[in-house]
């Protein structure tokens, strides 16, 4: 880790009680210095299907590494997280200063590839992760029309470019060059808000490909994954990647598309919008988060603090210093609850929270109180617990903070059931997307009356549900949920 080991070692009774404090408000206890001390083991989860132990907290890209606030040294922030013994390492393309911050730091680290002192063990035990908000694999691409935010970035050009630009940012000197042997572990297709976007994702893999035409991002990144040249754009056959995956904030039925239309098993990880106010919205846990989970990606939560509108910020996307969240929760909503809520929600291996500032008391220090508030197994809360949490995100807003998330619509049907004759009657349908509770089965009606229920499973392809029926002429399928609402597709004739 960082060569700036703390020689004091907190004992795990003192580590709980500065946590318990921070979480019932209080904000005295006897000066105790950072530099000082240091802090138990961090938690690890098996990262999904990708063999790497993550930390149940990671550090957040935005905040003050993006828009620092006067006094604030973003590279500290990022060595004290590796300090902290944190290993998972989030930016974006579309971060502004954020990778450049990221390089900085990381030359401090020796984790440039080539200069001398470079620490490869080090840099192995990370987990780096950058974004792309470009949807095509190179620059001319068309727009797009009704996406909700941009896919140009700040910069133009395609995905590929932007992948190589994180890589100067961070590992080169931002002149478009990267050293060999610099990687970075995932890059995400950032902010996913709409199935025409995930239509050109997919492009050149669902549809034939041309390489003298524009092609979706995914066969373009799997190039740089794999080595090889599918696309045309790895002439040299190098492999800049390790897993390529998503992200999303917004739209959890585009979303799941995104992870149904998968074929080739490309998505290793997604990031997802989750805190305890996602059910109040057409949610992702009973969602998005369970394909994810079927599918055993590995998942990242983001928004636990709901981009700071659970504090200081007004709902709204975060564009200027002023909107950084400097405290460490408040006594009516403490930070603590709502990273806890998060890390049980069943899929989530790790979350990121972007830091505002850090702090030589612990006691105020964002990213060590993050840290205590993250060790936590994923099943030390139950379902009663973790509805209990729920009642403080009321008390922020009314409840009203997630204003990067679609309403909630509640219970829907099946979506595009249909009734097929031939050697019998086959019905077939597609998920229902849950509302404010998890589905539980579906019901087939048969001439007016149920005839059989079938279990509601994460639909994690294009693969429809399917029931077989011996006879009948009218059909309904209901979806029924958790605490037995139902919501029925329209009279189905066979």
């Amino acid at each position: 880790m960082a060569s700036t080991r703390r020689k004091t070692r907190l004992s795990r009774r003192e580590f709980m009680k500065l946590s318990a404090a921070a979480a019932a408000g209080v904000v005295f206890l006897p000066a105790l210095s950072c530099k000082s001390v240091v802090i138990p083991a961090p938690m690890k989860r098996r990262f999904g299907r990708i063999n790497f132990d993550v930390t149940t907290i990671g550090l957040g890209g935005q905040s003050s590494l993006q828009w620092t606030p006067e006094g604030v040294e973003p590279v500290d922030i990022i060595l004290k997280a590796f300090d902290l013994g944190i290993n998972y390492f989030d930016t974006s393309n579309v971060y502004g200063p954020s990778q450049m911050n990221y390089g900085k730091a990381f030359r401090k680290l020796n984790l440039i590839p080539g200069q001398k002192g470079y620490d490869q063990k080090l840099r192995d035990s990370i987990f780096l992760t950058t974004k792309t908000m470009i949807r095509w694999a190179k620059g001319g691409y068309p727009k797009l029309d009704n996406v909700r935010n941009s896919t140009d970035g700040d910069h133009g050009e395609g995905a590929v470019a932007d992948l190589k630009r994180s890589l100067s940012l961070m590992f080169g000197n931002n002149d478009g060059n990267y050293p060999e042997g610099a990687y970075v572990n995932m890059m995400l297709i950032h902010n996913l808000t709409n199935p025409e976007e995930v239509d050109v994702v997919y492009k050149g893999l669902e549809t034939p490909l041309d390489i003298n035409d524009n092609y979706g991002a995914l066969i373009a990144l799997r190039d740089y994954r794999d080595g090889t040249n599918i696309t045309g754009l790895n002439p040299k056959n190098e492999k800049l990647i390790r897993h390529i995956g998503f992200s999303g904030h917004y739209n959890a039925p585009a979303m799941m598309d995104m992870i149904q239309r998968d074929k080739w098993d490309i998505l290793d990880g997604m990031l997802v919008a989750i805190n305890v106010n996602d059910r109040r919205y057409l949610n992702m846990q009973y969602n998005v988060i369970p394909v994810a989970q079927a599918r055993n990606m590995g998942v990242i939560a983001m928004k636990v603090f709901a981009d700071g509108a659970m504090y200081t910020k007004e709902p709204g996307w975060s564009n200027k210093p002023e909107h950084v969240v400097r405290i460490v929760g408040t006594e009516t909503v403490p930070s603590k609850p709502l990273i806890e809520y998060v890390l049980t929600t069943p899929g989530i291996h790790t979350l990121i929270i972007g830091t505002g500032q850090i702090s030589d008391d612990p006691v105020k220090c964002q990213l060590v109180q993050n840290y205590y508030a993250a060790q936590i197994a994923p099943d030390a809360l139950n379902e009663s617990q973790r509805r209990e949490l729920e009642k403080i995100g009321a008390r922020a807003r009314n409840g009203e903070t997630n204003y990067f998330q679609l309403p909630d619509r509640g219970l829907t049907p099946p979506q595009n059931p249909q009734v097929t004759k031939s050697n019998g009657i086959k019905l077939t349908w597609d998920t229902s997307y849950a509302g404010d509770e998890p589905i539980s089965h579906y019901e087939i009606e048969i001439d007016g009356k149920v005839a059989a229920t079938v279990k509601h499973v994460p639909q994690v392809s294009k693969d429809p549900f399917v029931f077989e029926a011996a006879s009948g002429k009218e059909f309904k399928i209901m979806a029924v949920d958790a605490i037995g609402r139902k919501s029925s597709t329209e009279l189905l004739k066979a």
